[in-house]
């Protein structure tokens, strides 16, 4: 119980980083520039699929798989069609292809901190002529502290997603206050990341940098995992959140040979997906 003050007092720290040096969104930004460096670092080798970001490939199906269980959540199921999303974080685009290619999907907006990753998701897009459709897919050089906040529900989203992102960010608090205007009433902001325990320690740092190398070195800092009722409090304090079953998570298991696999209750010791949905208008 003694670590959960200090993550929750984290979670409430307003540091913010002002990045100027060239590849980074220039603005006042939750974005940590050695985060940056190191998938600045990865960028050539994001789209191979046996390569360092081998892992987000294979969990891409499990990340469409869930956001459409959310929306199958009752009282207030969502209908799938003509969606808008936001993609935070959206590196290299293995997410925002593919939510782009759905027949459910009206247009996606990706946006990431580092020009290298976004060029690279950018050269990628260009391969296939459906992506190039007006307003089909569109990739943007920034934070989302960099976005105009949406006045009105056009400005605003059915879908927000951070995957693999808030473990990365030393602020969490405000990142997360800073992407909430952006979904719309009854729209689900969607995340994946990892829980803080000895047993993501051993897996996450220990077995898939030091021993296996299924990821590079230094890619997770287990200090700034977060656990599914961090979450869960964090939301419970924000109105208009998560009422009447707006909340979900589902633990995830990558097994060598196999691939990614949802776990019920692995959320509380490794790799989660959490989302929340804004309540909707009466």
């Amino acid at each position: 119980m003694a670590a959960r003050p200090v993550l929750l007092n984290r979670l409430l720290r307003h540091t913010h980083y002002h990045l100027r040096a060239r590849g980074y969104a220039t603005s006042t930004s939750s974005v940590n520039p050695t985060e940056v460096s190191h998938f600045n670092a990865l960028a050539s080798t994001w789209w191979d699929p046996h390569g360092s970001s081998r892992l987000l490939h294979l969990m891409n199906p499990l990340r469409h798989d869930f956001i459409s269980s959310c929306h199958a959540l009752k009282p207030h199921s969502s209908p799938q069609r003509d969606l808008r999303y936001l993609d935070i974080g959206c590196g290299g685009g293995i997410f925002a292809e593919s939510a782009a290619r759905l027949p459910s999907t009206a247009n996606v907006t990706a946006i990431d901190p580092s020009i290298e990753v976004i060029e690279v998701a950018r050269q990628h897009a260009r391969r296939d002529p459906r992506l190039q459709e007006p307003g089909r897919l569109e990739y943007l050089n920034k934070a989302v502290e960099d976005l105009d906040m949406p006045r009105s529900l056009d400005g605003m989203y059915d879908v927000v997603t951070l995957f693999e992102v808030i473990e990365h960010i030393s602020t969490p608090a405000p990142f997360l206050k800073s992407c909430l205007p952006f979904v719309k009433p009854g729209g689900w902001l969607i995340l994946s990341t990892i829980a803080r325990t000895w047993t993501s320690w051993v897996t996450t740092k220990v077995v898939a940098e030091d021993i296996a190398g299924l990821v590079p070195r230094g890619t997770h800092d287990w200090s700034k995992y977060i656990n599914e009722h961090e979450l869960k409090d964090f939301f419970a304090g924000q109105q208009g959140w998560g009422i009447n079953g707006g909340m979900k998570a589902m633990g995830c298991i990558y097994v060598p040979g196999i691939g990614w696999r949802m776990v019920m209750g692995g959320e509380q010791w490794g790799n989660y997906f959490f989302g929340v949905r804004r309540d909707p208008e009466e």
